[in-house]
């Protein structure tokens, strides 16, 4: 097994929220990623038709909520009388700002283009006290975060890897990588970490994995079930 290095805190990282125990990407969701002592929450962010920041994975509200439609093509009032599970509501991005604030950090990912403005200005309204990562799987949308906020933390998220990972990751100046787990080596962590980038792996449930996953020396995790980390 790998050894730590020195000083370094292996993170726990709650997958919108922590929706192996409450309705993903919800308030309660959160709400147990804190409970369950994680570093930070992952969720999913995007906008709906009047222009508001929500909580919401999917480009539609048909699996996580008892309506039906594109999230771009419904008003914030309308989303917010869906119910997305166990009676929560759809969250806006300033409600989870406020839920949160001093007490988790947050992984922020973008979904569907143009968000990086709005969703880097909201942060900054809200006043929030805590570290934030903001993540895409599109390298427009990092570039762009780190024009408005040039000192921000930023992740290129990898479904499939790249010839040139690590290389791909300095190009577009990304100071974290989220790798999928299956795609994650020693090789890859330890070049990764050479080039000075934090390496987060996604999305790992299985305690197999997990141990696994420890042993490649990874910086953070990505669960469902934050606790088994």
């Amino acid at each position: 097994m790998a050894k730590e290095r020195p000083g370094k805190k292996l993170l726990r990282i709650g997958h919108r929220g922590a929706c192996g125990h409450a309705p993903e990407n919800t308030l309660a969701s959160i709400e147990q990623a804190i409970a369950l002592g994680c570093d930070f929450a992952e969720v999913d962010v995007q906008r709906t038709a009047d222009g508001s920041l929500v909580l919401l994975h999917d480009s539609d509200v048909d699996r996580t909520t008892d309506g039906k439609g594109l999230v771009a093509e419904i008003n914030l009032e309308d989303l917010q009388q869906l119910d997305a599970g166990g009676g929560q509501k759809v969250p806006t991005l300033e409600e989870a700002l406020q839920t949160t604030s001093g007490r988790i950090g947050l992984v922020l990912e973008l979904k569907g283009e143009g968000l990086a403005y709005d969703l880097v200005s909201t942060v900054r309204a809200s006043g929030f006290s805590g570290p934030v990562i903001y993540a895409s799987f599109q390298p427009d949308d990092l570039q762009h975060i780190r024009r408005i906020e040039p000192d921000g933390r930023t992740m290129i998220l990898f479904d499939r890897l790249p010839k040139l990972p690590v290389a791909e990751a300095l190009n577009f100046q990304a100071t974290h990588v989220g790798l999928r787990f299956t795609k994650a080596t020693a090789p890859l962590v330890q070049a990764l970490h050479k080039a000075g980038l934090t390496a987060f792996v996604y999305t790992v449930n299985k305690p197999a994995d997990i141990k696994r996953m420890h042993a490649l020396d990874v910086d953070g995790i990505v669960s469902d079930w934050p606790e088994r980390i």
